[in-house]
């Protein structure tokens, strides 16, 4: 039964590996687009921002729909619905010179309707893999995600130096069919055996809320969470357009993809090994590598040190994720996961939506100006990590990554952090 089980997850992952490449081309190729088209870092930083703004905010909504109804439907639904996103983006640049207006109208379409997607699909697990298989169901998960990072910046950026625009978004039409495909082969596995849709949303939205509110180590993890990725953010939007100031989209598509290829090898160790103790040191460990990682990032222009920094960064990642993944899981009950994933979603993010909508005015209008050769910081800051062009940025994760090192250092003297490791909902 687990090695049957476990198959059935796999058809369901390849399909959503391959979106997911679709999905980080585009993203990918959306930012360099406008940051060629207007210089701005902000405009480019707003690409992130309304890419998961909609995502975040509806992920309640997307929890509790994946609760009441078929999780495999709401997995077709939110991918189609993402489809649409992207065909609308397709169709008004053949019809015409498309602006940022029309450019963020259809990434929140897609952004909308991945709300209804993610919560169903991250649930799956629980549906599809016995207990002793959520690590490794986890760690691939990671793995599908890093594609994003790993693979799709370097096909993108290769795509943009011979084609345009248009044919990258023409995949990622396809990869969502082959999402969809592979939702239909696996039929009714992901039907959980009971539904209970006797109640309203508000009251299965409450339930969702108490399950994660109640539980105060899942409460402050989700609040740990939600502080690093606020940094991080940082990284997510400015990384583009710091390396930008000094290369070209080939070589920052190439970087990217390199530096993402420690997700992968750490997503593949964790997809191999299960992991069924210590997630708590692993989070903490995973925390200061990142934000150890973060720093070096911006302490210098050279592409190569860039590389293996972020290289260290990404590696951080997977530990990162799936050991929040698992400690969370193990200590809500399957019935109601849908929803409390979607409430996790939106408390856990909310430090990216605050970084998406201020990271790029922060670095035009604080940072960037301060690093220039007559800034304020030249003569002291400046003689460390250099002046010009992007170094305001360089400063901005330098200083983002020590914040990340010291929420890791305080999160492991939590006690109600560390007693997840001993809860288990689903033995009991």
């Amino acid at each position: 039964m687990g090695n049957k089980s476990f198959m059935k997850f796999l058809v369901l992952w390849t399909g959503q590996l391959l979106s997911s490449l679709g999905s980080g081309m585009t993203a990918f190729a959306l930012g360099v687009y406008v940051f060629r088209k207007t210089g701005s870092a902000t405009d480019s930083a707003l690409i992130i921002l309304f890419l998961f703004l909609p995502s975040i905010i509806l992920k309640p909504l997307g929890g509790v729909l994946a609760d009441r109804f078929d999780r495999r439907v709401m997995i077709i639904i939110g991918d189609t619905g993402s489809a649409g996103g992207v065909l609308f983006l397709m169709i008004t640049m053949l019809t015409g010179d498309i602006n940022l207006l029309e450019i963020y109208s259809g990434v929140a379409i897609i952004s909308t309707f991945a709300a209804l997607q993610n919560p169903a699909w991250k649930a799956s697990i629980t549906d599809l893999l016995t207990e002793d298989q959520f690590s490794r169901g986890s760690g691939l998960m990671q793995l599908a995600s890093s594609a994003q990072h790993l693979i799709s910046p370097v096909m993108a950026g290769l795509l943009m130096s011979i084609t345009d625009i248009k044919t990258i978004l023409l995949i990622d039409l396809v990869s969502f069919f082959t999402a969809i495909l592979s939702v239909l082969v696996i039929k009714k596995s992901l039907t959980p055996a009971e539904k209970n849709c006797e109640h309203s949303l508000i009251h299965d939205f409450r339930e969702g809320w108490r399950s994660v509110t109640s539980n105060n180590g899942v409460m402050l993890l989700i609040a740990v969470i939600s502080i690093v990725t606020f940094f991080i953010g940082f990284l997510q939007t400015l990384l583009g357009p710091m390396i930008l100031s000094f290369t070209d989209a080939g070589t920052l598509g190439i970087s990217q993809s390199a530096a993402a290829s420690g997700m992968l090898l750490s997503s593949l160790i964790l997809g191999i090994i299960a992991v069924t103790c210590k997630h708590t040191f692993m989070f903490t460990a995973g925390l200061v590598l990142a934000g150890g990682s973060f720093s070096l990032i911006g302490v210098t222009t050279n592409i190569y040190f860039i590389t293996g920094a972020a290289f260290l960064f990404f590696c951080s990642l997977p530990l990162v994720n799936t050991s929040a993944d698992v400690l969370i899981r193990k200590n809500i009950p399957n019935e109601i996961q849908g929803r409390a994933w979607g409430i996790i979603g939106v408390l856990s993010q909310i430090g990216f939506i605050a970084a998406y909508g201020i990271s790029g005015l922060l670095a035009d209008n604080i940072f960037n100006p301060i690093m220039n050769k007559d800034g304020a910081l030249a003569a002291s800051a400046g003689k460390i990590i250099g002046t010009g062009p992007g170094r305001g940025i360089g400063l901005m994760f330098v200083i983002s990554g020590i914040c990340v090192v010291i929420t890791a250092v305080m999160t492991i003297r939590i006690r109600s952090v560390r007693n997840l490791e001993k809860n288990d909902l689903l033995a009991n």
